[in-house]
């Protein structure tokens, strides 16, 4: 084998090992950079909660059938309310997110010491809203570990990054619906789980540990999903089956 080959493998443990070590070093800088309550910055993230919020409450309230009233509301004409509200939380969300983001790497995750419950939330829900759990969940994680946030915000996000990652999610918090054909009828058909589990049989508990309130049934059944059972490799097929046919439009 060629000298840089063998050299190959020693290298990338190096660099693994410098980025672990440079997460733990931000980690605790993180920590020490929280120092006392900040009016400030907790005004901020106030703020920027409710603008995280405020479309996706339209979007809700448009499912629930009440677009004549928000059409009035907002002075547009119905049919074009989803592209409104769409458009609108797409740059409140990239703008929140640069805003987190920047304070993330001052402060470190803004926690409970930092800005006060329930405000210590608010960063979680631009994050968990973004294309960039993977890069902050280590902070969450740490936040989480520290009290710093409640552990379930963490579990929570957890199960989306694996989700995401077509694997298992641990604490059944995360559901999925997808549009697919069904081949026997010709007809589009929607279909909507709770994304398989790992040890299923054991959610319950770690449910409990991590601080949720309700069974995974319950609340699977606050949103109206029956918890039934599926394996990773059908959800994995409906993915591709909805990927199929909206691409086929």
């Amino acid at each position: 084998m060629p000298f840089m080959q063998r050299l190959a493998p020693i290298f990338y443990l190096a660099a693994m090992k410098l980025l672990l070590s440079l997460s733990l070093v931000l980690l605790s800088l993180s920590a020490r950079a929280q120092g006392q309550f900040s009016p400030r910055l907790k005004h901020e993230l106030d703020s920027i909660r409710v603008q995280d919020w405020r479309y996706r409450k339209i979007l809700s309230r448009l499912r629930q059938d009440k677009a004549d009233s928000l059409a009035a509301a907002l002075h547009l004409p119905e049919e074009q309310l989803v592209n409104y509200a769409q458009t609108q939380m797409q740059r409140a969300d990239s703008s929140n997110l640069r805003r987190v983001e920047d304070i993330i790497w001052r402060y470190g995750y803004p926690g409970k010491t930092l800005v006060g419950r329930p405000t210590n939330e608010a960063a979680w829900y631009v994050i968990q809203h973004s294309e960039k759990i993977a890069q902050y969940l280590i902070w969450v994680k740490g936040a989480a570990e520290a009290g710093e946030l409640p552990f379930y915000r963490y579990a929570q996000m957890l199960d989306r990054k694996l989700m995401d990652d077509g694997q298992e999610q641990v604490y059944g918090t995360q559901w999925a619906g997808y549009t697919v054909l069904d081949h026997a009828t010709g007809k589009r058909q929607t279909i909507a789980l709770i994304w398989p589990i790992q040890d299923a049989k054991r959610v319950d508990k770690r449910r409990r540990e991590a601080g949720f309130a309700t069974s995974l049934a319950e609340s699977a059944a606050k949103i109206g999903i029956p918890y039934i059972p599926v394996t990773l490799e059908y959800a994995l097929w409906l993915q591709q089956e909805a990927l199929a046919l909206a691409n086929s439009q």
